[in-house]
């Protein structure tokens, strides 16, 4: 058995540039402080497992995870579920965000131990994944999505590259007029090349700006509408009374957290997708249990974000369309939610999408991705030791 006996977390910041106050405003010669860290899980037997998250690298995750990792310490590190179901009860007054980095770690632990990738393990069947361009948020402020026409002109370069669709992240001003204008003009720019999506990111104030959004969603044969009120996509009766008003299937339960809780959002009606995010729903784990149970009901799965167990995960999944390469933007080589730490080929950039407007899924041992560890301990802010 590979028992743990050791848990390694490294909180480490690096600046960006061309960033304003977050990675979501660009402003010219800007720069931007950005904190994240790295759980390394290892065995009495010598076996190492890692994972660095991106989106999901929070301080109230990382919080969570200093409390969780000693809990671990004598436990058997393959037994992934019993870990995930102890996890899940133990801090079952909290969101739980801090089981994914945990779990993917052990993954990781796994897929070395036996020379298999984490897709292997999974019975993962696809080698590329078809990708979609999930735009930065628009801004007032010069640069960066500042017009209409800058969305269309990107969209339309999108097409170009091989990109099969393109999300909206609008002006988010809680206008319906102003997130029409962009759809409706990406729309003309691009005619059927794209599917289309658009996420008002919970910022139209009322129900009847959603509907009229999502009106417009039917008139423009968009793909699907997410997210679109101020309730935060957590009212499941909410969304299936917006339902009944339009016709552009809805991508919803991004917000909603806990296994039980997403899939009661689902039973509901909430959604006509369902939106799940590995390192926000307990790692490649809940993952996988969440996308298996909305497949028994026909249901198709969206993964949110980008990174290397977004990768591995839906190549396993039969109900599910497109990788998100969020958050991207024009003429930029860096799209701030990646942190620079890889010291392979790895990337989510818009270069690393294929001609055939793809990526591949990492084929090494875990999760096929290699860290740049002397580049990490040289930003590292913090270390913690459990054993």
């Amino acid at each position: 058995m590979s028992i743990i006996n050791r848990i390694i977390v490294q909180s480490y910041a690096y600046e960006l540039e061309d960033f304003g106050a977050s990675v979501m405003v660009f402003e010219k010669g800007g720069k931007t402080t950005v904190s994240k860290f790295v759980v390394s899980i290892e065995t009495n037997d010598g076996q190492v497992g890692c994972y660095a998250p991106h989106y999901g690298a929070t301080t109230h995750a990382l919080a969570q995870i200093k409390e969780m990792a000693p809990t671990l310490i004598g436990r058997d590190a393959e037994q992934r579920e019993a870990i995930f179901e102890h996890l899940k009860i133990a801090w079952r007054h909290f969101d739980k965000v801090g089981i994914a980095a945990l779990d993917c770690a052990l993954w990781d632990l796994a897929g070395k131990k036996y020379g298999a990738s984490v897709s292997r393990l999974l019975g993962g069947y696809r080698k590329r994944l078809p990708v979609y361009a999930s735009t930065f948020p628009g801004q007032k402020s010069p640069g960066g999505f500042d017009h209409v026409n800058i969305y269309a002109d990107f969209a339309e370069d999108c097409l170009g590259k091989g990109f099969q669709a393109f999300k909206i992240h609008g002006f988010m001003d809680g206008n319906p007029k102003s997130e029409i204008a962009i759809m409706t003009a990406i729309r003309e720019r691009v005619g059927d090349g794209l599917k289309l999506m658009t996420d008002p990111a919970s910022s139209l104030p009322s129900f009847l700006d959603a509907v009229e959004v999502g009106r417009a969603c039917d008139d423009l044969g968009f793909f699907w509408y997410e997210d679109p009120f101020r309730d935060g996509s957590s009212s499941a009766v909410a969304h299936k009374r917006l339902r009944d008003f339009i016709r552009t299937p809805m991508l919803i339960a991004e917000h909603v957290r806990g296994f039980e809780q997403k899939a009661d959002f689902v039973l509901a009606g909430g959604t006509d997708i369902f939106h799940i995010d590995p390192e926000l729903d307990g790692g490649i784990t809940g993952t996988m249990k969440l996308a298996h149970f909305a497949d028994a009901m026909g249901m198709e799965v969206q993964l949110h974000t980008a990174g290397p167990i977004h990768r591995h995960c839906m190549s396993a999944l039969l109900n599910t369309h497109f990788y998100e390469l969020g958050l991207v933007r024009p003429g930029d080589a860096w799209n701030g939610l990646q942190p620079p730490i890889f010291a392979c080929d790895y990337g989510d950039q818009i270069d690393n999408v294929g001609a055939d407007g793809c990526v591949p899924v990492p084929d090494g041992p875990g999760l096929g991705v290699t860290y740049d560890w002397d580049k990490i301990k040289k930003w590292e802010t913090a270390r913690e030791v459990y054993s």
